[in-house]
């Protein structure tokens, strides 16, 4: 809780993945794959419960077992490779006993995100006059030098801009990183884009999503470090 506002945290876990089989509980520095994020929730000065939403039977009993609470699981329309987050997420909300006035949702597939910034992000949220947050990294290569090409081999500029700009005069630029998204619930409805949250938290390190087995090799390195 915080500011008297209930804080419910959802971590969406679906059991297929094409990339990497069983991604969200795959071994990965001594525990699953899906624990870092758990901890991460479960460590917050703010949030208040820890629920995973997921159609498999081993994601639940891991998840459990890392101390985030399964009560139901996901119906297999909400599983599928074409379902969307946020109905996911909803369907949760709907099912739980207890209300809240925000969610921050989770993915797993982000391990490298911790406590303290969560909280950082909820406090930034709950302060503003905003009633949604995504957090974003800097972008190192600027779209200004970006291009598309044609049908006839002809380069597009992705942005209407004039391009002959000193480096050191480019505007910074974000991409949503998929790490931390907060809504008030009473905002929520199953058209509501996650990706299109109002309100920038800023990841200042390092962000990697889990999706090939390079990121994980890189995610094994970092945690040697």
């Amino acid at each position: 809780m915080y500011k008297s506002k209930r804080i419910v945290a959802i971590i969406p876990a679906r059991g297929g993945s094409k990339g990497i089989p069983n991604k969200n509980i795959i071994e990965v520095g001594g525990k699953p794959l899906i624990a870092y994020t758990i901890e991460t929730a479960l460590q917050s000065n703010y949030v208040d419960d820890v629920f995973v939403t997921t159609d498999s039977r081993k994601i639940a009993e891991i998840s459990k077992e890392w101390g985030a609470s399964v009560p139901f699981m996901r119906p297999s329309e909400l599983a599928t490779d074409e379902s969307k987050t946020i109905d996911a997420v909803i369907h949760t909300l709907e099912n739980l006993s207890e209300d809240y006035d925000y969610v921050v949702i989770l993915q797993p597939t982000q391990p490298l995100r911790t406590a303290i910034k969560l909280d950082r992000a909820i406090e930034l949220l709950i302060n503003s006059l905003e009633d949604s947050l995504v957090s974003v990294s800097k972008v190192k290569q600027h779209p200004i030098l970006m291009r598309t090409i044609d049908g006839k081999g002809i380069l597009q500029s992705l942005l209407r801009q004039n391009s002959t700009v000193r480096r050191q005069d480019f505007q910074d630029v974000y991409i949503v990183d998929g790490s931390i998204y907060i809504n008030a619930i009473s905002t929520l409805n199953n058209e509501t884009s996650l990706n299109d949250n109002i309100l920038a938290f800023i990841s200042d390190s390092e962000v990697i999503d889990i999706d090939e087995f390079e990121d994980l090799e890189r995610l094994e390195e970092l945690i040697d470090k």
